[in-house]
């Protein structure tokens, strides 16, 4: 079991930046991957991106590809995802999650962060 732990989140203007943080204690495994989710009050939880511990392959959702970028330091045993040209839209509780690669669904993550929250104002 592994315990996740996002931070970085905050309040920022419509095209800034911000850098999420997630902290992960425990062990990982190598063929698994981490990922970040995001949901807004009445959505659905949504994809962002994914990055394999092992070779660093990614993957990320149409809706921010371009402006976010996912990274990680293994010997940390912590991922980031920077977050550029933010947008209104942007706002939700963003999270972090560990599960296999080549997933973009929430249900095949299996280890979940308690969230951070992002607000973008226009």
């Amino acid at each position: 079991q592994v315990q996740l732990v996002e931070s970085g989140g905050g309040l920022v203007q419509a095209g800034g930046s911000l850098r999420l943080s997630c902290a992960a204690s425990g062990r990982t495994f190598g063929s698994s991957a981490m990922a970040w989710f995001r949901q807004a009050p009445g959505k659905e939880r949504e994809f962002l991106a994914s990055i394999t511990w092992t070779g660093g392959s990614t993957r990320y959702g149409d809706s921010v590809k371009g402006r976010f970028t996912i990274s990680r330091d293994n010997a940390k045993n912590t991922v980031y995802l920077q977050m550029n040209s933010l947008k209104p839209e942007d706002t939700a509780l963003y999270y972090c999650a560990r599960g296999v690669y080549g997933s973009t669904h929430s249900s095949d993550f299996g280890s979940w962060g308690p969230g951070t929250q992002v607000t973008v104002s226009s």
